[in-house]
């Protein structure tokens, strides 16, 4: 195997569960965030040998991962609806309910507010590296979080304030 196959796999061997965990919160379905960091890390690998041009891997593979989610959310109206179902994990109550509540809530949003608040408040990644990852401005990330948050809000209603009592 060529130098740069062993550096890509031990790069892939310490990203993807980083990844596959971003992938599914922005996309909160198992299988398609399978499919997101595979197609991710096909991409990456393309370029791997190029690899002195990329000055932060990380970054870039994060930047193909949300531009791959989102393109992906826009060619999905002719295929598959996702499930509804979120895969069981052992958490405790309040836990489980607040994210069940989250991920329910993040799933009813467009594929933009939802890369935005994973990326913002998830991975706690700051506006500018979001503008960056996401191709835009600085401006245009802080309007969309706004935005999304209030969307976020308006579609989860009264369902947080239940969540304070548990």
């Amino acid at each position: 195997m060529a130098k740069h196959d062993d550096e890509f796999l031990e790069f892939a061997s310490a990203r993807t569960s980083h990844l596959f965990r971003t992938a599914y919160l922005m996309s909160g379905d198992w299988h398609q965030a399978e499919d997101l960091v595979q197609e991710t890390l096909g991409k990456v690998y393309a370029v791997w040998g190029r690899k002195r041009r990329i000055e932060n891997p990380d970054a870039y593979a994060q930047t193909v991962l949300t531009r791959t989610f989102i393109s992906a959310r826009r060619k999905r109206s002719s295929r598959e609806m996702p499930s509804s179902q979120i895969p069981e994990r052992e958490f405790h109550e309040a836990d489980a309910t607040l994210r069940m509540t989250l991920l329910a809530g993040l799933a009813e949003l467009p594929a933009k507010d939802r890369a935005v608040l994973v990326l913002r408040f998830w991975e706690d990644r700051s506006v500018e590296e979001v503008a960056h990852i996401m191709g835009a401005s600085s401006g245009a990330v802080r309007t969309r979080t706004n935005r999304a948050l209030t969307r976020l809000r308006g579609t989860l209603g009264d369902r947080l304030p239940d969540l304070a009592l548990i």
